[in-house]
């Protein structure tokens, strides 16, 4: 089941339409708030979810689907009629799994919902990694340094888990943005940088071993 939610009738209508002629069962939302009270009793496998919305807006709405335990892993496509660099940045830092900038062709949306749920397949293998100091659990998603919690942000999380899943490996900025932030990122690296400074700092000493590679990117030493 995919949901849509988007305060206007014919673009949420054409694309509940498009999505069951492709296959998918679908569901309309006119606002966040409507979607987020039947979110505590139905999960679907995607949410396309505008930013422009009624009451709180997407990017709201995102972040309570993403504090969430229950909720935090449903895939989330962010559309917007607003196409600055800024509102990406936003979108996908509180944890938009890809980007429509409206107006978008309901087949790029299709193509973009198989992609995003390719890649969002559930891993029935749930781990604990260890490197050094630190410890993460990706089912409670919980990141400990010394048996200490340290609150980070979601994309922190998911580069972190990058990291520590691949001790030693050498990742581009590119590489990152497009593992992490999961799209074809076509704005400025310094976002990457931005968010491997702040996640150093988070992790205190133990942040250390993240360490960049000049003229190439980052990689975390240690084994696991």
């Amino acid at each position: 089941m995919i949901w849509c939610v988007d305060d206007d009738n014919t673009i949420r209508d054409i694309e509940v339409y498009t999505l069951t002629q492709t296959g998918f069962e679908a569901k309309g939302f006119a606002d966040g708030i409507s979607m987020l009270e039947a979110l505590k009793t139905e999960k679907p496998e995607l949410i396309v979810l505008d930013i422009m919305l009624p009451g709180k807006d997407g990017v709201e709405i995102l972040k309570e689907i993403r504090s969430n335990p229950e909720t935090r892993k449903i895939p989330v496509i962010m559309a917007t009629a607003k196409g600055t660099e800024m509102d990406k940045i936003q979108g996908l830092d509180t944890g938009a799994d890809d980007y429509l900038v409206k107006p978008f062709g309901v087949m790029e949306m299709v193509s973009r919902i198989k992609a995003v749920l390719r890649r969002c397949e559930p891993d029935e293998k749930e781990e604990v990694l260890s490197i050094g100091e630190i410890t993460l659990s990706d089912k409670e998603h919980l990141v400990t340094v010394n048996g200490e919690k340290v609150v980070l942000t979601f994309k922190e999380f998911e580069i972190l888990k990058l990291f520590m899943s691949n001790p030693g490996i050498v990742f581009s900025r590119d590489k990152l943005l497009s593992e992490v932030w999961g799209i074809d990122y076509l704005g400025e690296s310094r976002t990457v940088d931005m968010h491997i400074k702040t996640l150093r700092q988070k992790l205190g000493d133990a942040g250390t071993i993240i360490e960049t590679v000049i003229g190439v990117g980052y990689k975390m030493e240690g084994k696991r």
